[in-house]
């Protein structure tokens, strides 16, 4: 059974083309996916298909993966970091 201690962050590295990383609190980065799915609505993964709030759609992608495709030659990479051991 995995350790419980890895699904804790204290904040996500966040990469995208073209700008220095950035590091996002979780409530911070939750928006960030809030705000790019609500203007993709018409053309989700199919994962996100069955959530019906962009809300939800955010928390599973937070949750559950690191990449998300965004457009041709774009994308928004998070990576979860610990401050402490």
């Amino acid at each position: 059974m995995p350790d419980p201690l890895m699904y804790n962050q204290d904040a996500f590295v966040v990469l995208e083309p073209n700008q220095t990383e950035q590091f996002l609190m979780p409530e911070e980065l939750l928006e960030k996916l809030k705000q790019i799915l609500a203007q993709r609505q018409d053309d989700l993964p199919r994962d996100l298909q069955k959530y019906t709030s962009v809300e939800q759609q955010a928390q599973y992608l937070l949750e559950t993966s690191c990449e998300l495709d965004v457009g041709p030659g774009q994308y928004l990479q998070w990576y979860a970091v610990r401050f402490e051991k």
